[in-house]
C-alpha cells in the first residue's frame, strides 16, 4: 500500500496535532513497515520524521507563512503523475490529493462553535476552506465519540465518520514507585481562551493562604494566542500567590512533571480528546478536569470533576484533593488503570485496520 502522509505539523515545539502526527507515523512504520510511505512537509517543519523506513518525502520549499496557496500549487504540481493508494491528512483540511481514498482527522470543532477563541486568521482560513474539502474525504476520524455525534450534527450523513481514540507514549510518560511527588498542581496546555486559565488561577488564589503556601501552582504550555489578560493575571498573581509560568518543556520534562506533581488540573471549557489527563494518568499523577464529555469519555472514573465556569468549584477540586491523601492515592491507581491500553500503539492499530479495510 502507497500512503501519503501530511506532516507539516511536526513544527518545533511539538504541541498537540505534531505529537499526534508523530506518534502515529512512528508506529505506522512500526508495525506495517511493508508499505511504502511518503511525507510531506513544509519549509520550517522539523526533522523529526521521515524515520527510518520512509519510501519518499516531499518538502515545499517556500519560506513565507502566507504563500498557502503557492504552496498548494507547488504541491499538486509534483503529484500530478503520482498515484497514492491512501492519503492520511492529520490536521483537518485535506488537499486535492491523487488518492484513491483519502482519510482526514478532525480533532475538534472549536473553529466553528467558538470561533472567539481562535485568531481571526485561523477562523478565516477554516470558513473558507474545512466545509468545501472535508467532502474529499472518504473517512473522518475523531479522537472522541463525543466528537464523533457533533461531527454527524455539523457535517451531516454523506460522511462516514468513525472514532479512534488518542494515545500517550508509554516510554515517555509512565509511573515510577520511588519517584517522590512534590507540593505543586500542575497545569499544562497552550495559554489561550479554551483552556480556561483565568478561572483556574482565580480557583488557587482563592484557596487558604495555608494551601497557597504550600503548594505551588505550575503553568506549562507554549503561548497560543488571545492571551494578553491571561499573561497579566499571571503576572499580577506572582505578587500574592505561588504561581510560577515555565513556558513550554519537552516531553522528558513534561515526563518528570507529571511524576512528581501533587495533581494536574485541567479545567478546559471545550476538547475534543485531552493528551495532558492521559499523559498525567499513565504516570500516577491525580487529575482534576472540567466536567465536558470528552474528558469524561478519556477519564472516565480516574478523575475528579469541576465545572470549568464556576471558580468556586474549581477552587473546591484542588482544594479536596490536595487535603486529602487517600483520594489523591485512590485517583492515581484509577488513572493508571485506565491509561494502560490507551498508547499510541493500540491508536494506530485502529488506523491502520481502517486503512485496509478501504483498500
Amino acid at each position: 500500500m502507497k500512503i501519503l502522509i501530511n506532516t507539516i505539523s511536526l513544527l518545533t515545539p511539538l504541541t498537540g496535532i505534531g505529537t499526534y502526527t508523530y506518534n502515529l507515523a512512528k508506529e505506522f512504520l512500526r508495525q506495517r513497515p511493508e508499505f511504502r510511505y511518503t511525507f510531506y512537509r513544509g519549509y520550517f517543519t522539523s526533522n523529526l520524521l521521515p524515520p527510518k523506513g520512509a519510501q519518499g518525502l516531499i518538502k515545499i520549499p517556500l519560506l513565507s507563512f502566507f504563500a498557502k496557496r503557492a504552496k498548494k500549487f507547488l504541491f499538486l504540481l509534483s503529484q500530478r503523475s503520482k498515484e497514492f493508494d491512501l492519503y492520511f491528512e492529520p490536521n483537518f483540511i485535506p488537499l486535492k490529493i491523487k488518492a484513491r481514498k483519502i482519510v482526514t482527522t478532525v480533532h475538534d470543532f472549536s473553529f466553528h462553535l467558538y470561533p472567539e477563541w481562535h485568531p481571526n486568521s485561523r477562523v478565516d482560513y477554516f470558513r473558507q476552506n474545512f466545509f468545501t474539502r472535508i467532502s474529499l474525504s472518504d473517512v473522518v476520524v475523531t479522537p472522541s465519540e463525543y466528537i464523533k455525534k457533533e461531527a454527524e450534527e455539523i457535517l451531516g450523513n454523506n460522511l462516514k465518520i468513525v472514532s479512534i481514540p488518542n494515545g500517550y507514549n508509554p516510554k515517555v510518560f509512565y509511573h515510577e514507585e520511588e519517584k517522590a511527588r512534590k507540593n505543586f498542581v500542575l497545569f499544562v496546555g497552550a495559554i489561550e481562551p479554551r483552556k480556561n486559565l483565568k478561572n483556574l488561577i482565580l480557583a488557587y488564589r482563592g484557596l487558604p493562604e495555608n494551601i497557597r503556601k504550600e503548594f505551588r501552582l505550575v503553568l506549562a504550555g507554549d503561548r497560543g494566542w488571545k492571551n494578553d489578560e491571561i499573561m497579566e493575571l499571571i503576572d499580577s498573581s506572582k505578587k500574592h500567590s505561588s504561581i510560577d509560568y515555565i513556558g513550554y518543556v519537552n516531553e522528558r520534562t513534561l515526563s518528570e512533571l507529571y511524576q512528581t506533581a501533587s495533581c494536574l488540573v485541567y479545567p478546559s471549557f471545550y476538547e475534543g480528546f485531552g493528551l495532558p489527563p492521559l499523559e498525567a494518568m499513565a504516570c500516577g499523577c491525580p487529575v482534576i478536569v472540567s466536567n465536558v464529555p470528552s474528558l469524561q469519555e478519556v477519564c472516565k472514573d480516574a478523575a475528579y470533576y469541576v465545572d470549568p465556569g464556576s471558580i468556586e468549584s474549581i477552587a473546591n477540586g484542588i482544594y479536596q484533593v490536595l487535603t486529602d491523601s487517600d483520594l489523591r492515592r485512590n485517583m492515581a491507581k484509577k488513572g493508571l488503570e485506565r491509561a494502560r491500553n490507551m498508547t499510541w500503539e493500540n491508536s494506530a492499530r485502529g488506523y491502520i485496520a481502517l486503512f485496509e479495510s478501504l483498500v
